[in-house]
């Protein structure tokens, strides 16, 4: 006859809803909508691709395609040569943080 085997106390097992690392992904907005090309001159649309600060966002992030991530990121650019698109976002406070003058002046008294 064969051992009777000795049962392991059971855990309960996580449940794969949401969280981080879920494993849906976003589906492609520019495949969704059957668009072939991404246009330069979308200005509202590439923004949604770029953060506050002007940086082109990732895949992870935007959900897009290779293929589309690439056409974006070279729009961005095209529009940025242009000047439809800001390089970089403007500071929100000037002088306040890292290397700003802070009065050196007084400190020569």
């Amino acid at each position: 006859m064969a051992k009777a085997r000795r049962q392991k106390p059971t855990k309960p097992r996580r449940d794969k809803k949401g969280g981080p690392g879920s494993g849906r992904r976003k589906p492609c907005l520019f495949c969704k909508d059957k668009i072939d090309h991404v246009d330069y001159k979308d200005v509202t649309t590439l923004r949604r691709f770029t953060s506050e600060r002007g940086k082109i966002r990732s895949r992870r992030i935007t959900g897009l395609c290779r293929r589309h991530q690439s056409q974006v990121a070279n729009a961005v650019k095209r529009a940025r040569e242009l000047a439809l698109v800001p390089y970089a976002a403007e500071p929100a406070n000037e002088g306040v943080g890292r290397g700003g003058r802070r009065d050196r002046d007084r400190d020569r008294d």
